[in-house]
């Protein structure tokens, strides 16, 4: 469901920069907030902690979520690096799609001369 701040924001009776600081992770987000969450956006409240880790040590999937490979532990573990958070958070910034789609690109070109890449010079995770 592709929903602005904004609108988020009023369905939640909040302002959209109340909504930004839960998305970039400036405020923590209630139990109550995060219910509230899962109906306006109409995902199971399961949706918001897939992937975490459970009892078990296994990551837990969202009912409906979990069709597809399981994710990629080299992206996590860069995802939990500095480098990781300041690129998310970068991207996050960015409004225009057609910036981000260019990067996404960008990306995927420069992953692919990765083999062109000295042995020693080999980007994280690989």
């Amino acid at each position: 469901m592709g929903i602005s701040q904004e609108k988020l924001g009023e369905r939640l009776g909040l302002t959209f920069q109340q909504v930004q600081k839960y998305e970039k992770g400036v405020n923590r987000i209630g139990a109550s907030r995060l219910f509230d969450l899962s109906h306006v956006l109409e995902v199971p409240i399961q949706f918001f902690y897939e992937g975490a880790p459970s009892n078990s040590g296994r990551p837990m999937m969202a009912p409906g979520f979990s069709e597809g490979p399981p994710a990629d532990a080299n992206i996590l573990e860069f995802l939990s690096t500095r480098e990781g958070l300041e690129l998310n958070k970068a991207f996050a910034a960015i409004t225009d799609q057609r910036t981000r789609r260019a990067l996404i690109e960008l990306a995927r070109a420069l992953a692919g001369a990765e083999g062109e890449l000295p042995a020693g010079d080999k980007p994280f995770g690989v």
